[in-house]
C-alpha cells in the first residue's frame, strides 16, 4: 500500500520533474533538492569523501527504470536490492514492477528522498538501509543474498571496480542477475572487462534517451545484465 510521505526538510529548495520513460511509456514524478552548494557543505567532513551525487536526476537511473518497466515485469515477486538508490527513480520502477525491494544508499538524506518519491509515484514504501557497498559486512546479515541487484551510476572511480565485483560475488544469489546502468565512464568499461575475465556473462544494450535535462543531450546509457556463467 502506498502512503503519503513528505520530502525531507532541511535540504533547501526543491524541484519536481515529470520524467517520461520512452520505452515503457510510463511517467514518474521525481522531486530533488537544487541547492548543491548546501549539500556539499553537509558532507565536507565525510571520511569516505563521498559527494552528494544522489541528489542529481541521472540518465542512468532513468534508463534503468525504463528497462524495468517496458515489460514483461522481470522483477515481479523477486527479492531485489538496489545499491545507490539516490532519489528513487529506479526504486519506483522496481516497486511498480512488483519487486520486493530493499533500497540502499550511503546517505540518509537519499533514503528519505527515495521513500518520498516512491510514495509520490503510488508505490509501496520500500524498505531502506544505509550502508557503504564498498564495505558492507557490518550492515548485511551473513548469508544474505538477493535474486536481483540494481545499480545506476555507481562506478565513478577505479577504486570502485574490485569492491563491486566482491559485493556481487557475496550477495547475489547463484542464479541471480545484476542490472547495471552507466553512461560510458571509463571505470564502468574496466569493470565490465573485469567481470568477464572473472567468468561473469554480460549482455548489453544502449538507451539513447531523451532525458529531461538538456545538459544530458547526447548521453547514451549502457544497460548491462550480468550473471554467473
Amino acid at each position: 500500500m502506498s502512503v503519503s510521505i513528505a520530502f525531507p526538510a532541511g535540504l533547501g529548495p526543491v524541484k519536481t520533474v515529470r520524467v517520461m520513460l520512452p520505452w515503457s511509456g510510463a511517467t514518474l514524478s521525481i522531486t530533488r533538492p537544487i541547492d548543491m552548494d548546501g549539500l556539499l557543505d553537509r558532507v565536507q567532513d565525510d571520511p569516505e569523501q563521498n559527494l552528494p551525487y544522489w541528489a542529481e536526476l541521472w540518465p542512468s537511473g532513468i534508463a534503468l527504470a525504463d528497462a524495468i518497466l517496458r515489460g514483461p515485469n522481470p522483477l515481479s515477486g523477486l527479492d531485489v536490492l538496489e545499491i545507490g538508490c539516490g532519489l528513487g527513480t529506479t526504486a519506483s520502477a522496481a516497486l511498480l514492477a512488483g519487486a520486493h525491494l530493499l533500497a540502499a544508499d550511503y546517505f540518509l538524506d537519499a533514503l528519505a528522498a527515495c521513500r518520498a518519491n516512491c510514495a509520490a509515484n503510488g508505490c509501496p514504501e520500500p524498505a531502506t538501509l544505509a550502508f557503504n557497498w564498498r564495505a558492507p559486512d557490518a550492515a548485511i546479515a551473513p548469508g544474505r543474498r538477493w535474486q536481483a541487484i540494481l545499480a545506476a551510476d555507481v562506478l565513478y572511480e577505479k577504486r570502485d571496480i574490485e569492491p563491486l565485483l566482491a559485493f556481487l560475488d557475496r550477495y547475489l544469489a547463484p542464479d541471480g542477475c545484476f542490472w547495471l546502468a552507466e553512461p560510458g565512464r571509463p571505470p564502468a568499461a574496466a569493470w565490465l572487462d573485469a567481470a568477464r575475465s572473472f567468468g561473469w556473462n554480460v549482455e548489453s544494450e544502449s538507451h539513447p534517451g531523451p532525458w529531461p535535462d538538456p545538459k544530458d543531450d547526447g548521453v547514451i546509457v549502457g544497460l548491462h545484465t550480468v550473471r554467473r556463467t
